[in-house]
């Protein structure tokens, strides 16, 4: 039974770096599930029994880069509890672990910016790597020795990830060599937030910060 699930566990793998692969050669669109199937050695039939289309393969993707990510930071978790070090280091694993897919990112963009796309990261299909992903941006926060309102910090994780998307965008038209420019951003930035976040306490800020958390919560509601 091991041997199988080992087995099985290989083929999945196999055919989801063959179809990013091929993603990145033939163009997202260009690509069909017979093609991937060829290339990685496994009949059509078989392909479909692991994942029923292209879109579940790009969210095995999603899913894969997110278990990147994590094991990329997993070092500055466990050694910083400053806010923003944790913060950047978070941010900047982030980058690393996009920087080889940077060409293919920028080829399949406009089928994940559809609204109605199961490849959007909002959609319900992405639900895992985006739920696994403000599960982190929590660990930063709790992990780390920075003083706010509990309301705030129950907020504030999905708000990292949004900021963190808004870096992925930049990422996505970023041409400079080697995303230079995105992590010039995350450093520019971090410390911005940092600061925002901290002055969520002070007294001219605490109303401001109670609305922020009211809208969030009226408009996932």
């Amino acid at each position: 039974m091991t041997e199988t699930k080992a087995v099985r566990s290989e083929t999945r793998t196999q055919i989801v770096q063959t179809a990013l692969r091929l993603f990145r050669e033939r163009g997202y669109e260009a690509t069909t599930m017979r093609a991937i199937a060829k290339e990685a050695g496994v009949a059509v039939g078989n392909a479909y029994y692991y994942f029923g289309s292209k879109e579940e393969l790009l969210q095995a993707y999603y899913d894969q880069l997110q278990d990147e990510h994590e094991e990329a930071c997993r070092a500055v978790l466990l050694r910083e509890r400053d806010f923003a070090a944790r913060l950047r280091g978070v941010l900047r694993a982030r980058v690393d672990t996009m920087v080889p897919y940077h060409e293919f990112a920028g080829k399949f963009f406009k089928f994940a910016a559809e609204p109605d796309s199961p490849l959007n990261p909002f959609s319900s299909e992405s639900g895992s790597a985006r739920s696994a992903a403000v599960a982190l941006y929590r660990e930063v926060v709790d992990g780390s020795s920075l003083k706010i309102d509990d309301d705030f910090r129950a907020e504030l994780p999905e708000l990292l990830w949004l900021y963190s998307m808004g870096i992925v965008l930049y990422w996505v038209h970023d041409s400079s060599e080697g995303c230079r420019k995105t992590y010039l951003l995350v450093d520019r930035t971090v410390p911005l937030v940092n600061k925002m976040v901290s002055m969520s306490r002070l007294p001219g800020f605490k109303s401001v910060t109670r609305d922020l958390v009211k809208i969030i919560r009226d408009v996932r509601a």
